[in-house]
């Protein structure tokens, strides 16, 4: 009888459930988009609840698919969307208020008020910058502005935590009130050094450790599903972070290995090994993996907003009708293109943390139309990456090679132009599911599916390499508009 991992990835914009063989090929996808509310300016947020219900949705149709069932189900290994932060009730399991999503910028006026004093401690400790980007300020607005929250927290009653743990918590109906390391390391509440809840942060922040997840490694005992879920006690063994998912995925685990991930924003991640790097340069040091309490660290670089930029193209300007257009949109335009899109439409990630910048399109001209909109789109996601590359080299980090993955990294344009205009070989592997491709490699692993590291590594194979074909005066004039434009956006 044929036997799966399954895969859990809850991201920005859709639920997705996976089922990998027990050689690490995926096999069956199904996925859920849900919605997406803006009820406020630069306020973000999902509806939990419809996020668990897209979730569970998920999988039990991919159950359906491969008509098979949970016991012919391993391990489950889950990966979610980081940052984004969610206050439920112990009792009932019931959300008291729409999940606040990483993209939110609420609390920007927060972060400022305590820039000064706190901004150098926050950056030793947990390797972050103080920016609206990270759990610590959502929990607090939650804390703070939720009818009953406090009163409950102080109650006892009350769970708070990223998606990782709101999943498990459904999943085992409430038997697992657990997160991993890496959801962990991008609360701002967690010292990187020490491994632990910072108190000085808690105590700043005004977030009792007693409402918080107990910390594991990636791989590691996580529960088991209840039986009213997908029929039958599941192990649940393996979580991530998305990103960090999509590092393990894409087997960066020796220093100096990149990826990056271009799904509703774009993330490149650089792992440092067993060192944390402190960027000069306004990046981020995170944890990228911990396992058997071996700790492995990162450099990682923000993009707030890459496939959402195509899909405000779609949503809203409603000039595409699906992503997949983009690419043909694009070779129509010269390779010369002045216009500039600058997509802050929620601020600007790394290496600027301007959380009031705000989306601005340069250089338009009468002959300008929906491919040059369009192409300017595709090109902000190139351009915002060679900005990340460029930090991360002034920080001393060296890259010995960049992979790439997620949905707009099947399109040849935006990976063609990434190549030339880093001026260097880009790889993209056979399998781009590599987030969900990650959480089931770290659940094999710690359910003995995987033997070793060096096993997984064994099972990655190149697509395609990408080389530069542009000169470096195409380089020079390209960037040099695009720093301009940006210059222009920044509040």
């Amino acid at each position: 009888m044929t036997k799966y991992i399954l895969a859990i990835d809850q991201g920005t914009t859709s639920s997705r459930a996976l089922l990998f063989d027990l050689d690490g090929k995926p096999v069956a996808i199904k996925q859920e988009e849900f919605q997406q509310h803006f009820p406020a300016d630069g306020w973000v947020e999902h509806d939990a609840s419809e996020i668990w219900d897209t979730t569970l949705r998920s999988c039990r149709s991919v159950l359906a698919e491969l008509n098979t069932t949970w016991k012919n189900i391993v391990s489950i290994g889950i990966t979610n969307q980081r940052e984004t932060s969610v206050v439920w009730d112990r009792q009932t399991g019931e959300p008291l208020y729409r999940a606040i999503v990483w993209q939110d910028r609420r609390t920007a006026t927060l972060c400022n008020s305590l820039q000064d004093r706190h901004a150098d401690e926050i950056q030793q400790k947990t390797g972050l910058l103080l920016d609206p980007y990270f759990s610590a300020t959502k929990f607090k607005w939650l804390l703070e502005n939720v009818p009953d929250a406090r009163k409950k927290a102080d109650a006892g009653q009350l769970a708070i935590g990223t998606i990782d743990t709101y999943l498990l918590w459904k999943l085992t109906n409430g038997k697992s009130y657990y997160t991993d390391i890496t959801n962990a390391s991008r609360t701002m509440l967690f010292n990187i050094k020490e491994q632990s809840w910072d108190i000085d942060l808690l105590k700043l922040f005004e977030i009792p450790q007693h409402i918080l997840p107990e910390i594991k490694d990636c791989g590691a005992d996580y529960g088991c599903t209840d039986k009213s879920i997908l029929g039958g006690a599941i192990p649940i063994s393996g979580v991530m972070g998305d990103q960090q998912a999509a590092a393990f995925g894409q087997c960066c685990f020796e220093e100096g290995e990149a990826k990056s991930t271009y799904g509703t924003g774009g993330f490149l991640l650089l792992n440092t090994g067993t060192n944390v790097v402190y960027s000069s340069n306004r990046l981020l040091s995170t944890i990228a993996y911990r396992l058997d309490g071996d700790t492995y660290y990162a450099i990682e670089g923000s993009i707030f907003m890459a496939g959402a930029t195509i899909q405000w193209l779609r949503d809203k300007l409603q000039i595409i009708q699906n992503a997949n257009e983009s690419e043909g949109l694009a070779r129509q335009v010269p390779e010369d293109l002045s216009v500039y899109l600058v997509p802050a439409f929620t601020g600007l990630g790394a290496p600027y943390w301007d959380p009031r910048a705000r989306a601005a399109l340069y250089g338009m001209t009468r002959d300008t139309g929906i491919p040059e909109i369009v192409t300017a789109g595709l090109m902000s996601i190139v351009y915002q990456t060679k900005e990340l590359i460029d930090a991360i080299s002034a920080d001393g980090a060296k890259l010995s090679q960049l992979r790439v993955d997620g949905g707009l990294s099947a399109n040849n344009f935006v990976i063609e132009r990434l190549a030339d205009l880093l001026n260097c070989k880009v790889h993209r592997p056979k399998i781009t599911e590599t987030t969900a491709l990650g959480a089931a490699y770290v659940a094999g692993l710690q359910s003995g599916v995987f033997s070793s590291l060096d096993e997984i590594k064994g099972k990655w194979q190149k697509d395609v390499t990408f080389e530069p074909t542009k000169d470096e005066t195409w380089r020079k004039t390209q960037y040099t508009g695009w720093k301009t434009a940006v210059r222009r956006t920044i509040s």
